[in-house]
């Protein structure tokens, strides 16, 4: 029998060490890092947590098609807006081919935020009547606003079709219009704003009026003086309540004069805005680019459809005659003002620009709420599910207690089996848990990875899979000590057939969890994301843990010797008699009996 080869095998068979340092070291900084964030336990979906579940059914609005585009912009609008509650856990997702289910942990209001992602929201382009500060005084400066718009924080119109913001805005990155988001494009208050809070009455025609000091007028159908119960609103208003901020502008029609609510570098400011003059639906496209050729920075380019842009055109005619902050028109989603840029001329052609002091993000987040902010398609409620904190802790303690019980006969089967090698295969299954667990943790704040019910399932499921790759390398040794071999050469030469054969069998596993992960929605992909976490898991230790613990402990007499206890005993295996290497004895060499015949 040929001797083993020496070489780079040999070498890494003579250091195991290094192959468990390293893994003990992922464990060490993996932990760290659990602790550091403070996310030290998995995040828990909503059937463990407990919380709301709403499920909204899609309708065609308008001509609008029920595809796949539509409905993951309507995900995107829905996630943004229950975001806007404060809800940074809330999941929004498509379920089959109209339906999108979206789950709210437990702590939420969830009436306000079935209310929100129930809703078809509406963008609308408003005339300013009138704005203030609402609430405490803030240190937000309040420079004179003109026409010219030379040195105003407000955006301005330019002859080149432009509305230029000199303003400094300030955004949390969310594209939702919500407070933490809604202050792209805000102009900072003017002198009027200052000096005074104007109290809507009746004065005109239902247009701006043109001088700085005249009152705003509001009406319903934009021709009559402004009621006494928009004229009680707008005074009440208080915007940094967030109730007021809920209802104003709430349940309004287009043609509605309406108070409003809007944000700017923390501070909240209350509107009084005329009857909607365009529809978001008319801004065929939008988005932020950088002025390379200029100082202007980052600008949101807009592009209206041709109806809109006639009325863009008419409304800011109209605006730039007026002085501020009637020359303002509010971009309105959602009953809250995003943006007030200001105008110096009429903006014709269909094509408008909103530039200033914007960031990247703020730029984009704006674009993002004038391209996507009115909803695609239309929504009913299919059904709104309350899940209890107590069921879920119901839920997961008996998923836990299943858990054990499947973990507790796996390791009855490995000792009275294996015996001894179940030392090793308790120690790999107990480093896979911790794994798991660590790694579990921190994908919560990472990508919002929540344990949900079929996700506890796929992990009970991965300590089959894990055991099992225990057991063909654990076979393949005793087959090696079948024919004859002690243990240090059966441990190294099982490990080629073993390998290829557990690569092989996670392979096919982690390939099920995948396709499943990508043709399920909801919640069967936590079962699909465990399931091929801990496949990846299961390679990561039986590499770098199973195998040079095996290489470790096949050179202690317990094992080597084959101890009847070790799991090894060549006797019990039924093992053949040692393979020994043959030599043929030295002697003459054979040679032709006649010499004749040679």
């Amino acid at each position: 029998m040929a001797a083993p080869k020496r070489g780079r095998s040999a070498s890494a068979q003579s250091k195991p060490g290094r192959s468990l340092a390293l893994i003990l070291i992922a464990i060490v900084a993996l932990t760290g890092g659990m602790f550091l964030s403070g996310h030290t336990t998995p995040r828990l979906g909503i059937d463990l947590a407990g919380g709301t579940s709403i499920t909204l059914k899609a309708k065609a609005d308008q001509g609008s098609a029920i595809n796949k585009a539509n409905m993951d912009t309507a995900v995107d609008i829905m996630n943004r807006r229950v975001n806007g509650l404060g809800v940074s856990e809330a999941e929004v997702q498509t379920q089959g081919n109209d339906n999108i289910i979206v789950n709210i942990p437990k702590g939420t209001n969830s009436k306000e935020a079935q209310e929100q992602v129930g809703t078809t929201a509406k963008l609308y382009f408003r005339p300013v009547l009138a704005s203030e500060p609402s609430g405490p005084a803030t240190k937000t400066p309040s420079p004179s606003a003109s026409s010219s718009g030379s040195s105003s924080p407000k955006p301005s119109t330019s002859p080149s079709s432009t509305a230029s913001s000199k303003e400094k805005a300030s955004s949390s990155g969310s594209t939702s219009p919500s407070a933490s988001a809604t202050s792209q494009g805000r102009a900072v208050s003017d002198a009027l704003k200052a000096d005074s809070t104007p109290s809507p009455s009746a004065s005109g025609s239902g247009k701006p009026s043109g001088s700085p000091s005249a009152t705003p007028s509001a009406s319903a159908s934009g021709g009559s003086n402004a009621t006494a119960k928009l004229q009680a609103q707008y005074a009440a208003l208080n915007c940094t309540k967030p109730t007021d901020r809920a209802n104003a502008g709430k349940n309004t029609k287009p043609g509605d004069s309406i108070v409003a609510c809007g944000q700017i570098n923390d501070a909240w400011y209350k509107y009084l805005l005329g009857p909607a003059a365009v529809d978001g639906t008319e801004v065929k496209k939008a988005q932020a680019v950088f002025d390379t050729q200029g100082a202007a920075g980052w600008q949101v380019q807009m592009t209206f459809t041709g109806g809109g842009a006639k009325k863009f055109a008419d409304i800011t005619g109209e605006l730039a005659k007026n002085q501020p902050p009637q020359n303002e028109f509010g971009i309105v989603l959602d009953g809250e003002v995003v943006s007030s840029p200001y105008v110096s001329t009429a903006i014709t052609g269909g094509q408008a620009e909103i530039s200033g002091s914007f960031k990247q993000e703020e730029a984009q987040s704006l674009a993002n709420m004038l391209s996507y902010g009115a909803l695609p398609l239309s929504f009913q409620e299919q059904s709104v599910t309350t899940v209890t904190a107590a069921l879920g802790g119901e839920q997961l303690r008996a998923g836990l207690l299943a858990g054990a019980i499947g973990l507790a006969l796996v390791v009855i089967y490995l000792v009275v089996y294996y015996r001894g090698l179940s030392i090793v295969a308790m120690a790999s299954l107990l480093v896979s848990a911790i794994l798991t667990y660590v790694i579990m943790a921190l994908l919560g704040p990472a990508i919002h990875f929540a344990l949900n019910l079929p996700a506890v399932c796929g992990a009970i499921v991965a300590i089959g899979i894990t055991a099992d790759s225990f057991i063909v390398y654990f076979e393949r040794i005793r087959d090696e000590i079948r024919e004859g071999r002690s243990l240090r050469p059966a441990v190294e030469r099982a490990w080629p057939r073993a390998r290829r054969t557990i690569l092989v069998s996670d392979f096919v596993s982690f390939l099920a969890a995948a396709v499943l992960f990508i043709v399920t929605v909801g919640k069967v992909q936590g079962f699909a994301f465990t399931l091929g976490l801990t496949t990846v898991l299961d390679v990561v230790v039986v590499f770098f843990f199973t195998k040079p613990l095996m290489t470790l402990l096949a050179r202690r007499r317990f094992f080597a010797d084959g101890h009847k206890w070790s799991g090894l005993d060549p006797k019990s295996l039924g093992a053949k008699p040692p393979l020994r290497r043959t030599r043929r004895p030295a002697g003459p060499v054979a040679g032709p009996a006649d010499p004749k015949e040679a």
